[in-house]
């Protein structure tokens, strides 16, 4: 069995680029890519204003590394992309001295722990449900709800996000 990951990836030195919609929107289209093409599952999600948690599977002919990579890449490239067009002097925040790029959006080294047991992914994904609620992101809409994450999902059994499976399907 491929036992899901626990995946954290931030945005460089925690700037809060991932604030606006049309950026976390990258990583839904993204999550939803990856799932279509048979290369993940995603059992739970948070994105932050700049940090993404994720639990996710990688499904078999796919490594962890190639996957963590092409994810990053391309999330980085889209948000590059618009940050050029549509906001250049927040693009040059994110510009490094680097032999393999000019700008980075993402810190190197993303934290991937896999989750060998129904207990400690249940945990993991109900740190995932509660980070929005904590007071210092004040992120929540006026119903107490966030609407970037899974947590609907599971609490009310409402998919908004196509590419969402129950992690019970593991277990």
């Amino acid at each position: 069995m491929n036992y899901p990951y626990f995946y954290t990836a931030t945005i460089l030195e925690w700037k809060h680029l991932l604030k606006p919609d049309k950026y976390k929107d990258i990583i839904i289209q993204s999550l939803y890519f990856f799932s279509t093409q048979n290369k993940i599952k995603v059992f739970g999600f948070v994105i932050m204003p700049n940090h993404i948690h994720l639990i996710w599977q990688i499904l078999d002919g796919n490594t962890l590394d190639k996957i963590q990579l092409s994810f990053m890449k391309y999330t980085a490239q889209q948000i590059k992309a618009d940050l050029a067009v549509n906001h250049p002097l927040v693009l040059e925040k994110f510009k490094v001295i680097s032999k393999d790029r000019k700008y980075q959006i993402w810190e190197r080294n993303p934290l991937s722990i896999q989750l060998f047991s129904k207990e400690v992914l249940e945990q993991k994904l109900n740190y995932i449900h509660n980070n929005p609620y904590h007071e210092k992101w004040n992120i929540l809409n006026e119903s107490g709800a966030y609407h970037y994450s899974s947590e609907e999902y599971y609490k009310n059994e409402t998919n908004n996000f196509e590419f969402l499976v129950h992690y019970q399907v593991l277990f």
